[in-house]
């Protein structure tokens, strides 16, 4: 069905904005999903705070422009069937979301992305972000390094008394 220019219009509007808050956006062919899986992947992307789009490319290409952060930016590998996943929140979640899909949807093929400061990065790039962890597992870890020797030193205080209380019981143990 095609779309009347207010509506095209509509859509280069959602998707400028989209790319002006958006710290990454990742591009990726989706050539042969079904509607009931990319259904699935709009839902378990919307929990990382990533919304996932179906643009034509043309479309996309206009809001880029629009953008105005993003000129003169070689496009020659937007063309194709491409999914556009974007997220104001964290640089890394589109690519884990949608590598993550990959796993099970095999037909999903990174293209490339664009990061919040108008630079271009490879199938190859986006493949090594969606590799790091995410800021809740860096943050957990930080927690339990940071912790570590906190409760490395509470261990040592107790091995003292628990060693007095072993001494203790052996004794007791022996007169009674």
């Amino acid at each position: 069905m095609a779309l009347s220019k207010e509506k095209k219009a509509e859509v280069v509007g959602e998707v400028k904005e989209l790319l002006d808050s958006s710290k990454m956006t990742v591009f990726a062919k989706y050539s042969g999903t079904t509607v009931k899986s990319m259904q699935q992947l709009r839902t378990q992307s919307k929990e990382s705070g990533t919304v996932v789009k179906v643009v034509k490319n043309r479309l996309f290409k206009q809001a880029l422009s629009q953008s105005g952060k993003f000129e003169g930016l070689d496009l020659g590998d937007i063309n194709g069937q491409l999914l556009y996943a974007f997220n104001s929140d964290d640089e890394v979640a589109p690519a884990q979301n949608l590598a993550n899909f990959a796993k099970i949807e095999t037909q999903i093929e990174f293209v490339g992305g664009l990061n919040a400061d108008g630079q271009l990065l490879s199938a190859e790039d986006i493949k090594a972000l969606a590799s790091l962890p995410s800021k809740d597992q860096l943050r957990a870890q930080l927690v339990g390094t940071i912790g570590a020797p906190i409760s490395g030193f509470v261990n040592v205080l107790a091995g003292n008394v628990r060693g007095v209380l072993n001494v203790l019981s052996a004794r007791a143990d022996q007169i009674g």
